[in-house]
This record gives structure tokens, C-alpha cells and sequence, in this order.
């Protein structure tokens, strides 16, 4: 027999309907009502809180915050992602209070004037003038005005040199109040704003006077043999000057030629910061030994004599040139280097850098300060009636320096050069007697008068006690290097 099919019930429409309305309603229910552990998970923060004994001993929410902001707050580190489950949400009216919240900013200090500012410190570079310092740090030229035209003194902060320290201060408006710089160790020059215009001072420190004594043999040359021996080139140039009257340091010095030197060293504290007067010395030139020793007299008049009182001072100094190299000597029968034909050469040629001053090797009236010929640039200088000098082929003359005029021993009439017919920077020097040309290096030279009579028992007690003073340094050293 065939199976006989099984008929499923049927169920009323109405009955099937009222079910899933039954079904939707119970899902809706489910994901809208939470469950106990979701609950836990919630925060609740109520918006407005009413008056009660017991809230108003609880801290709100803003003081929770503003206790949270004011702790201290480290820089914020971002974690790796992990796989644990938040353990807690912010509410959202809490992260809506903290986007919205403006930025915490102090309370604004009462409006007081600003005290001057300090000193601001700028180092001279190559290129910089004061122009160039008042344009960077932003001052008017009005106020340059009114530093350079204050008075001839503040000039001097015109003349600034490569690594010079130049300092500024301003009032609380921004102008110039007062400048100043460090020139050395001893001496600073300071302006400081006086209503319209500048005030200008001078700082100095008075240094310690102490003697010294250097010693030294030489062996390649004079500047690096004192050098050697502690002595600056400004007390080298002074001993070759106080002997220059009988050693001629352009040609004379040899090697085992020795000096001994006591000299004033200046000090501030401990620290060294110059050198003064040579007080005595000794040079030993080709075994022959020549002294000097410094004296003022009740005049107030400083010079050098020698131990015994005669003068070292000559008439003239035997070279223009401060230890230049002699390149051609007097010969009247020598042939010249430019035209190539026998020409006397009736002076001294000394090669030096251009630029090199030349000084006047004696007291005189200038004659002639100009052209003259194959010389090119020349001065020549007469000495009383009996002598006259002539230095030529110079760069340029010294400022100022026109005929007429009076100059002293010593005193820079000109520069190195190679004017007129010249093979190379040079000073040829001349020496003429009655007219005559002589032989600069080998002419004898007219000697100063001696200490006076009055005078030379005072000077005799300095020169000894300075004498032996000399002795004892050296012998004190010798003993020391034979330890």
C-alpha cells in the first residue's frame, strides 16, 4: 500500500501573525534592555546636581578636572595597540567638556616698566663699522649722529679693528643709553647718553711695576734670540734703538753676540699685560761690550748714557730702516741695475717690505719732500750747516710732511717704496759732509753732550746699583742651568 501522506496542521492566520509580532516585540526587548554586565561597564554623570548635605561634601566634576590638569604633566607616550578589552569608557558629556573646555592661560600681570637691559656684546668681523654695529642691532642713524658728533674723543670708537669687543646698552625704549669697549687690559673708552647727546670717559687701571731681567745669545738673528728670551718685539726694537748709535743691527750682528736686559713689566694682579722701559743693559757685539743705562734728570728729561756716564746719543742714528737688509753699498764705481752703465752709487741701499717706515736719522730742517728724478719720491733734510741726508724711491711721505719743516732723530718721514728707477722695494740713503757725499756706514758720527757735572754723582749710584744688578741675574741663572 502505498504510504499515506501525513497532513501538517494547520494553523489559524490570525494565530501565526499574533506569534511574530510576539517574536519582534521579545528581540527588541533584548537589545534594548542590558544585561547586569553591561550595566556594571556604564557610568552615569549627572548634568545638574540639586542641594543635599551629603553631595555638597563630594568634590564636582570640574574640580575633578581642574585637579587632574593641575597635576604634573609628563610628555605623552603612545602605547602599542593591545588586544585586552577596555576596561573603562569616558562618558561622553566628559569628552564634550574637555574639547570644549578653552585653554587655562595666566592671569595678566600688572603692566610695570621694563628695567634697562643688560649689555649686549658684539666682536668686530672684518667689513664691520660702527655703521655696520648701529644698523644691526637697530639704533637710528640720529643716534650715530649724535655718538660721532658728540666730541673728538668718541671718534675713537670709529677706528674699530678685526675681534674688537664693542658693547651696547639700551633704555626701555629701545635707544642707545650707553656704549663702551675694551681696548686693552689697562684702558677702556665708555660713552653714556647725556640728554641729547654723549658723555665720553675713559676707564683706567693703573698696573703694577715690576722688574725683570732676560738674557739670550744669538744665533740666527736678533728678533728670534730675544723672543727666545722672553722679550716682546716692542723691548727688542728699544734695545736695537738705545745701541743703534754704535752697533749697526743691519750688518754688525753675528753669531755668539749676547745681551742682557733689565726692563719694567706691567701687571694687573698676576696676570702680565705689557712692558715699560728697558732700565739697563748690556750687548756684546763681536767680543766688544757696550752698556746702557737709563737716567731722568731733575728736569724730568729720561735718555740713555753709557755705565760711565758719557753719551750713547749720537748727532745721528746709522740706519733709517730698523733692522733692514743692506742690498747695495756705497761704491762710486758701480754699475747701475736699470740704465746698465757705470755709475757712482754714492749711498746705502736698505731692502725692506714696502710700506716699511724711514725715519730721519737726525734733527733737521726738510728741504725737499717730492719728485726728484730717478730718486722718484724723496726726502732730503739738512742738519745745521755742515750735514745733510737724503732717502729716496719712497711709496709715500709721511702725513703732513712738506718742506719747511722742522723733524727730530727718530721721527717716521716716509715709507718703503720703488719709485724712480728701482728694481724692488727699497731706501737708498745718502750722506753728504760739507756737500760731499760720504760713506754712510763708515762716517764718524758727532756724539752728545755727557751727564752734566751737577748731575753725575746721582747718576753714578743708579748706574752701579743697576750694573750690579745685572751681574747678579746673570750669575743667578748661569748657576741654575749648571744645576
Amino acid at each position: 500500500m502505498p504510504p499515506q501522506k501525513t497532513e501538517t496542521p494547520r494553523y489559524p492566520k490570525s494565530h501565526i501573525m499574533a506569534a511574530s509580532g510576539i517574536a519582534a516585540a521579545l528581540s527588541i526587548f533584548l537589545l534594548v534592555i542590558p544585561t547586569a554586565d553591561v550595566e556594571a561597564r556604564r557610568t552615569f554623570v549627572p548634568l545638574e546636581l540639586e542641594s543635599s548635605p551629603i553631595l555638597e561634601t563630594q568634590p564636582s566634576v570640574s574640580e575633578q578636572l581642574d585637579a587632574l590638569i593641575g597635576e604634573t604633566i609628563t610628555p605623552l607616550q603612545v602605547a602599542e595597540p593591545v588586544d585586552a578589552p577596555v576596561q573603562a569608557e569616558a562618558s561622553p558629556a566628559i569628552l564634550q567638556s574637555l574639547a570644549l573646555a578653552p585653554p587655562m592661560s595666566p592671569e595678566p600681570a600688572e603692566a610695570t616698566a621694563a628695567p634697562p637691559t643688560d649689555w649686549i656684546s658684539v666682536t668686530v668681523a672684518a667689513g664691520n663699522t660702527l655703521s655696520v654695529l648701529f644698523s644691526q642691532l637697530g639704533f637710528s642713524a640720529a643716534s650715530l649722529h649724535s655718538v660721532v658728533s658728540s666730541s673728538k674723543d668718541a671718534q675713537r670708537f670709529t677706528r674699530l679693528k678685526v675681534g674688537q669687543v664693542v658693547e651696547f646698552k639700551k633704555d626701555d625704549t629701545g635707544d642707545l643709553l650707553a656704549i663702551r669697549s675694551k681696548l686693552n687690559d689697562l684702558e677702556t673708552i665708555r660713552l653714556d647718553r647725556k640728554g641729547d647727546t654723549f658723555a665720553f670717559t675713559t676707564e683706567s687701571i693703573k698696573p703694577d711695576v715690576r722688574t725683570r731681567f732676560a738674557n739670550g745669545e744669538i744665533n740666527s738673528s736678533l728678533f728670534l734670540s730675544a723672543q727666545k728670551a722672553g722679550l716682546s718685539h716692542n723691548l727688542t726694537m728699544q734695545m736695537a734703538n738705545i745701541f743703534g748709535y754704535d752697533v749697526d743691527f743691519a750688518r754688525e750682528i753675528r753669531k755668539g753676540d749676547s745681551f742682557e736686559v733689565l726692563f719694567e713689566e706691567l701687571h694687573v694682579g698676576e696676570k702680565r699685560v705689557g712692558t715699560n722701559n728697558i732700565l739697563a743693559a748690556r750687548f756684546t757685539n763681536r767680543g766688544k761690550i757696550f752698556t746702557a743705562v737709563r737716567y731722568t734728570d731733575k728736569n724730568g728729561n729720561s735718555s740713555y748714557y753709557r755705565a760711565d756716564g758719557t753719551s750713547m746719543r749720537k748727532a745721528f742714528i746709522r740706519t733709517p730702516v730698523e733692522l733692514a737688509r743692506i742690498s747695495s753699498r756705497y761704491n762710486p764705481n758701480r754699475r747701475h741695475p736699470v740704465l746698465k752703465t757705470v755709475r757712482p752709487h754714492r749711498g746705502v741701499d736698505y731692502a725692506a717690505v714696502t710700506g716699511t717706515p724711514i725715519r730721519a736719522t737726525g734733527d733737521g730742517r726738510v728741504v725737499h719732500a717730492g719728485r726728484k728724478g730717478g730718486y722718484g719720491n724723496t726726502v732730503v733734510i739738512k742738519h745745521g750747516q755742515k750735514y745733510q741726508t737724503l732717502y729716496a724711491h719712497m711709496s709715500r711721505f709721511a702725513k703732513g710732511l712738506n718742506a719747511g719743516d722742522n723733524v727730530s732723530q727718530g721721527q717716521v718721514i716716509g715709507y718703503v717704496g720703488t719709485t724712480g728707477l728701482s728694481t724692488g722695494p727699497h731706501l737708498h740713503y745718502e750722506f753728504l759732509v760739507n756737500g760731499t757725499h760720504v760713506d754712510p756706514l763708515n762716517v764718524k758720527l758727532p756724539v752728545s753732550d755727557p751727564i752734566p757735572k751737577a748731575e753725575r754723582t746721582a747718576f753714578l749710584e743708579i748706574s752701579n746699583s743697576l750694573m750690579a744688578a745685572l751681574d747678579q741675574q746673570g750669575s743667578t741663572q748661569l748657576a741654575s742651568l749648571a744645576e
